[in-house]
């Protein structure tokens, strides 16, 4: 369990605290916070902690921000402190008498009163318009513990820092700040990348302040009669029997006349944390998520993947054959079942795993190397490659498990066809128990909104799908053999510079920003990138002056075989196990009736048959925490 974990179900369970002491530490990377705070909850009725427990019952921290989680620690502490201390008799102390000053008074005989600083309220939302908009973020989710907001991490997620920059902005204003809640803004996102994993086109759809004066009803337009002798009589020719007219206002302008959106969020982001581009217009019914009919995910790594170390008899080395690499990634392309290439969670209980994959392959990273780093010869030369997937919609940890498989494949340890058999689930279908790639390495690189789909169908006719509810129908037709291709974009970005070249090229623009950033991480792996080049050519390894150490064992076999599973990430495993003769996992059916049978269902399709399962189990857990609390009262 993680500190904050910790923290909430200490705040949430005052009604526990005059059982025993609860303690608590907090081992965060927050600087006031770096230290442990021990906490002790003690039972006594003029305690204020007690006499409020009923109302602390109702409060929910999960959705709190950090800030505000440790403030509410700050509290605690203070209440305990004065809790702790015990009164203090005042002892006089004798003076000399001091001097006497004089007593400013009114004419009333008092004293004048001090200013007060008036307290920041904030904007009054009823005086100004909203749109729904949508924004195209970037982001390196290395720090991050994935986009979508969660009350159970240790650290903070791309969904919290939004949070606190469309607060701080005024672009939205919550009743509560310091809770997470999306919901009263018409909040929709396109994808939710896991811990770790960056994004370079996100896509986000919110409803925010505009500048764009309300709506007002309609009014004849007011008349301006000149008076005699002004200036205005005397300049202005005036038709006899006319009357002079205001000048009209300005029409509203869209770009012009709106709120910089990418300009104002980026500035109070982090610098991890950028909006590209945002749309001032969107088509009719637009959600991020359910209107979006493409994702492409890249996952990068490098050939060589680990250093080309010596190697024992028989171990594959660290260069990756790319050719069979890329013959294993067409094999996932068209619809084909994903069981085998996904974590199953039965909380979320999915039936179908059914998914259309339009393109994948591996790609070489243009204008990339390893910065000039060669040790092995002039006969091989280090580049970058990604992993590259365009689809519909992708299973939890697809790619991961595809990039794990495809890696294996690369290092000749499995034949590219391993990934058809895993297909195939009519013969294969329990997962095998592989570990999937690392996190960090994938992008999701793109989001795509196209105005009408276009397809190809097999005998090589062009067809634009009507907007209804086959329109996705394609997607899931095992029959389909045609290409599927999205070209124009159903959404006018707005990207950051084409309103103004400075936004984007100018001092402290966002590319001025981004390259601090950037150039920091550049010196560090030049840095790295020389002083490897150094160790590993300094040593004259034909001079052999020691005697040779024999292979490293493992349970009593020679550790033969490292296998890169992406990013940094190696394993010994010994003696290498093939996939299909690894140990078998449950199937979804017996996960997802594990899952029911947790919850008090009798199993999956039990669950399924009752109407609203999921208010059910809130329901029930909710009696169950009142029935514990009851009980621990009656003690």
């Amino acid at each position: 369990m993680n500190s904050f974990q910790a923290l909430r179900r200490t705040i949430q369970g005052p009604a526990q605290a005059h059982k025993r002491a609860v303690t608590f530490g907090i081992t965060t990377a927050t600087r006031p916070f770096s230290s442990h705070i021990t906490t002790h909850l003690l039972n006594s009725p003029q305690s204020p902690s007690n006499q409020n427990i009923e109302a602390k019952k109702t409060m929910d921290y999960q959705d709190w921000t950090k800030e505000r989680l440790l403030e509410r620690v700050k509290e605690l502490e203070a209440q305990l402190k004065t809790q702790s201390q015990p009164p203090q008799q005042p002892t006089p102390v004798l003076q000399p008498p001091a001097a006497a000053t004089p007593t400013i008074t009114t004419e009333e005989g008092e004293p004048p009163k001090k200013k007060q600083k008036k307290k920041s309220t904030g904007i009054d939302p009823s005086r100004y318009s909203t749109r729904l908009i949508a924004l195209k973020l970037s982001y390196l989710g290395k720090n991050y513990g994935g986009f979508e907001h969660s009350g159970y991490s240790n650290v903070p997620s791309i969904e919290e820092e939004l949070w606190k920059a469309l607060v701080k902005g005024c672009l939205i204003t919550p009743a509560d700040p310091s809770k997470i809640d999306f919901a009263p803004f018409e909040y929709s996102k396109c994808g939710r990348t896991d811990r770790g994993v960056s994004a370079f086109g996100q896509v986000i759809s919110i409803r925010v302040r505009s500048n764009r004066p309300p709506s007002k009803p309609e009014q004849p337009a007011e008349e301006d009669v000149v008076m005699e002798g002004t200036p205005e009589q005397n300049n202005t020719p005036q038709l006899p029997g006319k009357k002079q007219q205001r000048n009209p206002k300005k029409e509203w302008e869209d770009i012009v006349d709106e709120i910089n959106y990418p300009k104002v969020l980026n500035r109070l982001l982090p610098p991890d944390i950028k909006v590209l581009a945002w749309a001032p217009t969107l088509p009719e019914g637009f959600s991020a998520r359910f209107s979006c009919y493409e994702r492409q995910y890249r996952y990068f790594f490098t050939n060589p993947s680990m250093a080309p170390t010596l190697l024992a008899p028989g171990e594959k080395s660290g260069w990756l054959d790319i050719a069979a690499m890329k013959k294993a990634a067409k094999y996932f392309e068209g619809l084909h079942d994903f069981r085998n290439f996904c974590k199953v969670d039965g909380g979320k209980q999915i039936t179908s795993f059914q998914r259309r994959i339009f393109e994948c392959d591996i790609e070489e990273v243009e204008g990339q190397d390893l910065g000039g780093m060669n040790f092995w010869g002039e006969e091989k030369k280090g580049k970058v490659y990604y992993f590259h997937v365009r689809g519909s919609a992708f299973l939890w940890h697809q790619i991961r498990h595809m990039v794990a498989i495809v890696f294996n494949v690369g290092q000749g340890l499995e034949r590219p066809e391993v990934v058809r058999e895993l297909l195939d689930v009519e013969r294969n279908g329990r997962k095998p128990g592989y570990i999937m790639a690392e996190e960090v390495p994938l992008v999701l690189w793109d989001c795509v909104f196209p105005k009408r789909p276009e397809i190809v169908t097999g005998e090589g006719e062009k067809k634009v799908l009507s907007r209804g509810e086959d329109e996705r129908a394609f997607m899931h037709d095992p029959d389909f053999k045609g290409e599927i291709k999205f070209e124009d974009d159903g959404v006018d970005w707005v990207w950051l510079g084409e309103d103004q070249p400075g936004n984007l090229m100018g001092s402290n623009g966002l590319v001025d920003q981004l390259w601090e950033y950037w150039h920091e991480r550049k010196m560090d792996e030049l840095l790295s990138g020389l002083l490897l080049q150094q160790v590993a050519t300094r040593a004259d390894l034909t001079r052999k002056l020691g005697k040779e150490e024999p292979a490293p064992k493992k349970n009593g076999k020679e550790n033969l075989q490292r296998v890169y599973k992406g990013g940094n990430m190696t394993r010994s495993s010994g003696v290498y196990v093939p996939v299909m003769k690894k140990e078998l996992m449950p199937t979804p059916v017996e996960i997802n009736h594990k899952w029911a049978q947790s919850k008090g269902f009798k199993d999956s399709e039990d669950m399924a048959n009752t109407k609203n399962w999921r208010s059910v189990i809130k329901a029930n857990k909710a009696a169950d925490k009142a029935a514990a609390a009851g009980g621990e009262k009656s003690v």
